[in-house]
């Protein structure tokens, strides 16, 4: 008689909307708690997970004793610290050290629950970081095994070229390498609505930016003027600032950046993509719910956001016997 496993238990950190919540939970894992201090981020969390005890609060400002006699034991800590302070997307604006020692506070759980596995999750700038090496050698010392992993949740089913660095840590063995779970990418095409719901403006409105005409004017001149294409409509881009719809998103961010540009007999029209679409760019379920917060807000909340099947891929190759189960087509 084959004896079942029993469901593994994690708590996540700066757990923001819940992408990684949702990965662990699609991965068979069980959230036993999870914090941020975002009061947004609690109210879209506990409209998905109203089970799980969410601490409203900065990490450092837990009572760890405490929440371990409350939930009881953590076979895996999950957690995205604070990345505002290591992204390339904050150009020249001065670095917080102190958003950036937010990585400690993994440690710091980890000393007192003492899980087996440990998944960090950041921008892949974080290597930078003048105290990235003495972080790592603190959760050696912890008795973790490392590896360190640049993943593209393209890889995994998103529909948007989304590279994270992933550090896995077992205290048990060499955590394997996290393989690609598709083999086919999906393309924006895939989440881009196309049944009249949103309403376009023409393109080359009076009021249009003379860099927004610039971009589409590239754009047209690679496709011709029959073809749909995305938009950077704000923030910078080194690659021309547009995209073909046929290739993944590129990455997202917590602006409202991209816009869809359609050709119509009229001329060109755009609109902005919007929260539904985003959120499955982002990779997230269909019924996962965003009822709270403005449209930027929630945008926002999908920019900073873990892509749930990029983190399901992650725990399964990290806690299966197996590893990942090649799920996708």
């Amino acid at each position: 008689m084959i004896k079942k496993r029993r469901s593994l238990r994690a708590i996540d950190l700066f757990a923001g909307v819940g992408g990684s919540s949702c990965g662990a939970r699609a991965a068979g894992v069980k959230i036993a708690a999870a914090v941020d201090c975002w009061p947004l981020a609690r109210d879209t969390y506990k409209s998905n997970f109203p089970r799980v005890e969410f601490l409203n609060s900065k990490c450092e400002r837990i009572e760890l004793r405490q929440l371990k006699k409350k939930i009881g034991s953590a076979d895996l800590i999950i957690a995205s610290p604070e990345c505002t302070s290591h992204t390339c997307a904050k150009g020249n604006a001065p670095r917080s050290e102190i958003s950036r020692r937010t990585a400690f506070q993994v440690i710091r759980f980890a000393k007192i629950f003492k899980p087996r596995w440990l998944v960090i999750e950041n921008v892949v700038h974080m290597r930078s970081w003048k105290s990235y090496e003495n972080w790592l050698k603190k959760i050696r010392m912890l008795g973790y095994k490392v590896r360190e992993q640049v993943i593209n949740a393209a890889d995994h089913g998103v529909p948007q070229a989304r590279r994270r660095l992933f550090v896995l840590c077992d205290r048990e063995q060499v955590p394997s390498e996290v393989k690609p779970t598709t083999r086919r990418k999906k393309t924006a095409a895939a989440f881009l609505s196309r049944n009249g719901h949103y309403r376009f403006s023409m393109l080359r409105a009076p009021k249009r930016a003379k860099a927004t005409l610039q971009r589409a004017d590239r754009a047209i001149g690679v496709l011709g003027n029959n073809k749909p294409f995305l938009l950077v409509y704000y923030g910078s881009d080194k690659a021309g600032g547009w995209q073909r719809v046929s290739v993944p998103l590129r990455t997202l961010t917590t602006l409202d950046r991209f816009a869809y540009v359609r050709p119509t007999k009229k001329g060109h029209q755009m609109r902005m993509l919007q929260v539904p679409e985003i959120k499955s760019a982002m990779g997230f379920p269909f019924e996962y719910l965003l009822e709270h917060g403005t449209r930027r807000e929630k945008i926002k909340l999908l920019g900073n956001a873990v892509c749930p099947p990029a983190m399901a891929a992650v725990i399964r190759t990290l806690t299966l016997p197996n590893g990942a189960r090649h799920d996708n087509p």
